[in-house]
């Protein structure tokens, strides 16, 4: 797991340099963006999936491996998160490529593939 390791202490640790600004905008933002992924009349596993494919297509590699992570966290197979992938790949087209190529390293470090090649 060591690049998802990686990922969340950087992640965490800029968090905290943002957060710890005390600036009300940011800290605005961070509430807003963590609430908008909570259970609701959809739930969370999907919302999950669907950030996962905003960010594909937007090719946020940070925000790539936080949705894979949460979507595994939130239930979401291999399959699910595999046909998520394909989605931003269509509507992304092919710059989406090399960021698929990184969410599967998150994604084989989490939910390893029983038969792959």
């Amino acid at each position: 797991m060591k690049k998802i390791e990686e990922f969340n202490e950087r992640r965490d640790k800029g968090n905290k340099a943002i957060l710890g600004e005390d600036f009300l905008p940011y800290k605005r933002f961070f509430a807003l963006d963590s609430r908008a992924y909570e259970e609701g009349a959809i739930p969370e596993k999907y919302k999950e999936l669907m950030g996962l494919v905003g960010s594909m297509v937007l090719r946020c590699d940070d925000c790539i491996s936080y949705h894979v992570q949460k979507a595994a966290d939130a239930g979401s197979s291999r399959e699910e998160i595999r046909e998520a992938f394909n989605i931003a790949l269509v509507i992304g087209g092919s710059i989406v490529i090399p960021h698929l190529r990184r969410a599967f390293e998150i994604l084989d470090e989490l939910l390893p593939a029983d038969n792959k090649i």
